[in-house]
């Protein structure tokens, strides 16, 4: 969305977040820009560990009306967010904040003066060739919930990572700017020590965080990949045109170990339908054959 926007000269990524959300103004996020929220490298407080009752991210769930909180949920997602301390300087290690993409959405809508549900309908839904409408939460005030909680089939959520793998193609019609996905797998230096420098380095070695954009490095290049909490995932590897999606209930919010696990399956399934053999067989051929279908995970076609 961030992208799209950029690209019609509606959002400006390193302009400050005062600039299109002017109540934000005194909290955490004062000072920070677009950027830092694409990278997730703001300095605001906010703990993602889900099995504390009172980390902010189980806070912000009781705004959205998502758990019981007694006068938290007439407040609205909004008004939350506004009420957030910074913990350090903005532009430090990367960190992930799911209030982070609340605010982007915030922005998002700001900038293109529609709410999300629409941007997402007009900007991305329909252009991407979607079967099925799409659902988004919102709060008890009427504000779309950005970091969680949309509903969509998951053919449709393949067909999202369709569009990815085709450089942010669909046929001949350009849905989000290639630059954009350009830029967000373009490694630096500052980008890759944000990521290394952060808890996430030891469970995805060698990766980063890039508008709003997971990348890893797969046995035949880079993979993107999109990930929710209790295992949901979309997983894009150009090396192997590959797409796969889990829409997944695990009894964690999180668990490293069957992350990796995960993504090292889709990596070798993908392998075999690319027919490189086993993974890191540098000698593998190159991918070629008919595309298909092998449960949930998809081959690209352009």
């Amino acid at each position: 969305m961030s992208g799209i926007l950029a690209s019609k000269r509606r959002l400006d990524p390193e302009a400050p977040i005062t600039q299109y959300v002017p109540e934000i103004a005194g909290s955490g996020y004062d000072g920070a820009t677009v950027r830092h929220l694409l990278d997730m490298r703001t300095g605001v407080a906010f703990s993602e560990a889900y099995e504390d009752p009172n980390a902010e991210v189980r806070v912000i769930e009781r705004h959205i009306g998502w758990r019981p909180g007694g006068d938290d949920e007439s407040a609205g997602l909004y008004a939350y967010l506004t009420s957030l301390s910074a913990q350090g300087p903005h532009g430090g290690p990367f960190v992930y904040r799911s209030a982070d993409t609340d605010v982007l959405g915030w922005v998002c809508e700001r900038a293109a003066g529609v709410r999300m549900a629409d941007l997402v309908s007009t900007l991305i839904w329909a252009p991407m060739g979607a079967e099925y409408d799409a659902e988004i939460t919102c709060d008890g005030l009427g504000s779309a919930v950005h970091d969680g909680g949309v509903s969509a089939t998951a053919r449709d959520v393949a067909r999202f990572g369709n569009m990815l793998l085709h450089e942010g193609r669909v046929g001949h019609r350009s849905v989000v700017p290639e630059s954009w996905l350009q830029q967000s797998r373009r490694i630096d230096a500052d980008v890759r020590g944000a990521f290394a420098a952060s808890g996430s380095e030891p469970i995805l070695p060698g990766g980063w965080y890039r508008n709003q954009f997971w990348f890893v490095p797969g046995p035949s290049g880079d993979i993107l990949l999109c990930l929710g909490i209790n295992g949901q995932m979309v997983f894009v590897d150009r090396g192997t045109r590959t797409v796969a999606v889990k829409l997944s209930s695990w009894p964690t919010a999180q668990d490293p170990a069957h992350l990796v696990d995960t993504i090292r399956a889709f990596a070798a399934v993908g392998q075999h339908l690319a027919g490189f053999g086993p993974v890191g067989d540098a000698a593998a051929a190159k991918p070629s054959g008919p595309t298909g279908i092998v449960e949930g995970v998809e081959r690209g076609h352009g």
